[in-house]
C-alpha cells in the first residue's frame, strides 16, 4: 500500500510538472505571438496633404502586425506645425503622448520626461550623433530635410527669360524684378495656421548668410532681416499670402499663382504625385556671394516619453516604425524625405522633382556644404524652447509692414530673454 501510494505521488509529481512545464510554454508562445493583454501606447502624429490618415494607419499598421502584442492609439496634432506646442498642451494636462514624431525634444529632454537613446539602438542610423542634448540624444535621427530649397515654375521662368538659376542674392532680387514686370508673382509663401510657411525665406537667409560663415547667428541677424523686408518692400511677396494655411499654399503654386516656392524638400513629393501645366525645377537657397551653402535637418524621427506605461512597447515601436523599409520607402514619396538609414537607397521610381532635390543634397555633402537651418535644429545649438513660434510671427509682422527690421529683432530679442 505504501509503495502504491509512494508510486501515486511520483505520478501526480509528474503531471503537475508537466502541467507547469505546458502552462510556462503556452504562455511563452502567447507572448510570442500577441496573446493576452496588450500593451496599449499613444503615439501623436499629424497629417498633410502628403502624409494624411491613411499614411499613418498603413504605416501603424505594419508595426502592430510585426509585435501583436502592442496596440497604437493615435493621436493627431490640431495642425501640420503646431505638434510641438500641442505635446507641450497633453503634457501640462498629464497625457503626454507615449511616441511622438517630428517633434522637438528641446524643453522636454532638459525637464526628465524624454528616453534618452543607447548608441547600440542608434547604429542603424546614418548620424546617430545628430542634434544632442546635453550629451544625450533623445529623437531617432531618421531624415534628412533640406529647407528650404527653391522651387520654381519652369515656364515663368523661360517666358522672363531667366536662366541660369540664381545662385546670388542680387540674381534673385533681378530675377525677382523680370518676373514681376512679366506680370507674375515672384514668391509664393504661406502661414495662417502653419506658421513655418511664412518663415522659409528667413530661415533659408539666415542659414546661407550667417551658418555659412558662422554659427552665432544672434550677431548678424539684423542685416539678413532687411534683407528679407526688402523682399517684401519691393511687392516680390504678396503681404495677403500669410493668411493661408500650408495646404492652401501648396496648392496655390501648383496652380500657378506664383514663380517660386521655397519650402522644405517634402514639397518633391507634391510635385511628383501630380500632373501640371508646367515643369518644376528647383535650385539651392541662394548666397550673398554665390558660395554654395545648403541649410539642412536630419533628425525629425520619433521621441519616445520616459514615463510611458509600457516603455518597452513604445522603444520598439519607434524603432520598428522608423526602420520598416516599407515605410520609409513610402515616406519617399509621400513627403520626399532623405532617410538617413545605413546602406538605404531610394526606390528608383521617384519622381524627377525629387530627384534633382537629391542630387543638390548630394552635391552639397560632397563639396562640405551642408549647414544647419535657422528655425529648425533641436539640439543645444537650436533656438530655445517656443522661440520658433515667435520666429514666424516676426517674418509674419515683417511681411505684412506690422513691424520694421529693426523692430521685429527687438521683439525677438525680447522674447530670447523671456524664453531663457
Amino acid at each position: 500500500m505504501k509503495r502504491i501510494l509512494a508510486l501515486l505521488a511520483v505520478v501526480l509529481a509528474a503531471a503537475a510538472g508537466l502541467s507547469a512545464c505546458t502552462a510556462s510554454t503556452k504562455a511563452q508562445s502567447n507572448a510570442n505571438s500577441g496573446g493576452g493583454a496588450k500593451k496599449e501606447i499613444t503615439f501623436l502624429t499629424f497629417e498633410t496633404p502628403n502624409l494624411s490618415a491613411a499614411y499613418w494607419d498603413a504605416a501603424i499598421k505594419r508595426v502592430t502586425d510585426k509585435y501583436p502584442d502592442i496596440s497604437v492609439k493615435k493621436l493627431v496634432s490640431p495642425t501640420a506645425d503646431g505638434r510641438t506646442s500641442y505635446a507641450k498642451q497633453l503634457l501640462q494636462s498629464g497625457q503626454f503622448p507615449d511616441v511622438m514624431i517630428a517633434v522637438s525634444p528641446a524643453g522636454f529632454a532638459e525637464a526628465g520626461n524624454l528616453y534618452a537613446w543607447s548608441p547600440e539602438e542608434l547604429k542603424d542610423f546614418q548620424f546617430p550623433t545628430a542634434n544632442p542634448i546635453k550629451g544625450k540624444y533623445y529623437q531617432l535621427p531618421a531624415n534628412t530635410q533640406t529647407i528650404p530649397p527653391i522651387y520654381y515654375n519652369k515656364k515663368m521662368f523661360a517666358a522672363a527669360g531667366i536662366a541660369p538659376t540664381p545662385t546670388t542674392w542680387a540674381q534673385l532680387l533681378d530675377a525677382s524684378a523680370e518676373l514681376k514686370a512679366k506680370g507674375y508673382t515672384p514668391f509664393v509663401i504661406g502661414g495662417g495656421k502653419d506658421g513655418f510657411a511664412s518663415s522659409m525665406i528667413l530661415a533659408g537667409l539666415v542659414s546661407v548668410d550667417v551658418y555659412g560663415k558662422t554659427p552665432d547667428w544672434m550677431t548678424q541677424r539684423r542685416a539678413d532681416k532687411v534683407k528679407f523686408a526688402e523682399l517684401a518692400a519691393k511687392g516680390y511677396i504678396d503681404k495677403r499670402d500669410v493668411s493661408r494655411d500650408y495646404a492652401a499654399t501648396e496648392q496655390a503654386f501648383l496652380a500657378g499663382k506664383g514663380a517660386m516656392y521655397p519650402m522644405g524638400n517634402w514639397f518633391a513629393a507634391s510635385a511628383d504625385s501630380k500632373k501640371q501645366s508646367f515643369d518644376i525645377g528647383v535650385f539651392n537657397f541662394p548666397t550673398e556671394d554665390g558660395k554654395l551653402v545648403v541649410p539642412a535637418y536630419t533628425g525629425g524621427g520619433m521621441i519616445v516619453s520616459a514615463k510611458a506605461k509600457n516603455l518597452d512597447a513604445a522603444k520598439r515601436f519607434a524603432l520598428a516604425f522608423q526602420l520598416d523599409k516599407t515605410q520609409i520607402d513610402t515616406s519617399v514619396k509621400a513627403a520626399g524625405l532623405i532617410p538617413a538609414i545605413n546602406g538605404y537607397t531610394p526606390p528608383s521610381d521617384v519622381g524627377p522633382v525629387y530627384q534633382a532635390g537629391f542630387q543638390l543634397y548630394e552635391e552639397a555633402v560632397k563639396q562640405n556644404a551642408v549647414v544647419h537651418t535657422f528655425r529648425w535644429e533641436t539640439a543645444d545649438d537650436g533656438l530655445l524652447p517656443g522661440m520658433t513660434d515667435k520666429v514666424d510671427q516676426a517674418a509674419q509682422d515683417l511681411i505684412t509692414g506690422r513691424k520694421t527690421a529693426g523692430q521685429a529683432c527687438a521683439f525677438l530679442d525680447t522674447e530670447w530673454s523671456k524664453a531663457s
